[in-house]
């Protein structure tokens, strides 16, 4: 089979790598899409992020859909012929994270596409992969296998939501308008959010967060003073889900949220300086969210019964051959949102 292969920033290869052997428990899917992501970006870019680098060949890659092709023994779930979207985590489900319940957590989480460990965790950019057959999500007749391949983000987003509490009839804020963004305000609408407000600096990742139905979409770039009557009364909005990773984006929420605000951190940018003693006198809570578990499935489910539609977000679709060209797009923020590869 070939594969899409990081040796180092801007060095993308398409390879031939072999087909591994079924063992028991395992099925083989035929990759059709592969969502181009954040970190697939950095190694792209970079070789890595923060202290994760590439120490060698990778292949890169987590969201993705496929049709199964072969089973493994004992294989009962899944049968030839079923569209599937694989869900890229393999938690340990021994350690104490695992046990309960808290799987995003384990010890010894193998993440598809992952410098973390090394020997690193080889993704899923290519056209045959053997997974787990419980990592295989049926796709629901009526999803199309390229809305499949956005099950992954969109469970990172449902997981951020889980994360803010309940929503009804709350205002939320979305610092970040990119796909985790965009995503996030789609899973906060579906959670009862009364009103969302999508702020960023590109005008193209705007574009779709208009497009999926915000209330508004403010550019902080370029119109600052846009966001000044949300400060006032000591603040606007009840959540924030912050998906840039900025650290401006993160103190513009202190100012607008109401006191005892929840702001949601998705967004990793690094380290930041935070003016504690603000966030003390407007009781405000801030809560990480790390990847997600039982999200992926429902995911699916929310997709197949038309809760939420992840169309708008597919900004462009390219051959895997042309796998550079379709990265340099991908960060291109004015000209896409959701680049994904066909294989």
């Amino acid at each position: 089979m070939r594969a899409i292969v990081a040796h180092a920033a801007k060095d993308l290869r398409v390879e031939e790598r072999p087909v591994p052997a079924l063992q028991a428990g395992e099925i083989a899917v035929r990759i059709r899409f592969g969502g181009i992501c954040g970190s697939d970006l950095h190694y792209y870019n970079h070789g890595g992020f923060g202290v994760v680098r590439l120490k060698e060949p990778m292949i890169l890659g987590h969201e993705i859909s496929g049709v199964v092709e072969a089973l493994g023994p004992g294989c009962e779930q899944r049968k030839v012929g079923d569209r599937v979207a694989v869900n890229p985590s393999v938690p340990c489900n021994r350690c104490r994270y695992c046990l309960e319940g808290r799987q995003n957590h384990c010890l010894d989480m193998r993440f598809y596409g992952s410098a973390m460990r090394f020997p690193h965790v080889q993704g899923a950019f290519r056209e045959t992969l053997v997974c787990l057959e419980a990592q295989a999500h049926r796709a629901p007749d009526n999803v199309s296998l390229e809305e499949a391949a956005m099950a992954e983000p969109l469970s990172v987003a449902l997981h951020a939501v889980r994360r803010a509490g309940p929503l009804t009839g709350k205002r939320v804020l979305v610092s970040g308008s990119g796909p985790i963004g965009a995503l996030s305000a789609l899973a906060a609408r579906r959670a009862g959010a009364a009103e969302i407000v999508v702020t960023d600096i590109a005008d193209g990742a705007l574009a779709f967060a208009e497009r999926i139905g915000v209330d508004r979409a403010v550019n902080v770039s370029r119109d600052a003073a846009a966001m000044e009557p949300y400060k006032a009364d000591k603040g606007y909005f009840d959540v924030l889900f912050e998906a840039s990773g900025a650290e401006a984006a993160l103190r513009l929420g202190f100012d607008v949220l109401r006191p005892g605000g929840v702001i949601v951190q998705l967004g990793l940018g690094g380290e930041m300086t935070l003016p504690v003693n603000f966030i003390t006198a407007k009781e405000l809570e801030l809560r990480g969210t790390f990847r997600f578990h039982e999200e992926f499935a429902l995911a699916l489910e929310f997709m197949g019964r038309g809760l939420i539609d992840v169309k708008p977000l597919i900004s462009a679709q390219a051959p895997f051959t042309e796998a550079r060209d379709a990265f340099e797009l991908a960060g291109d923020r004015s000209r896409s949102m959701k680049v994904q590869l066909a294989f």
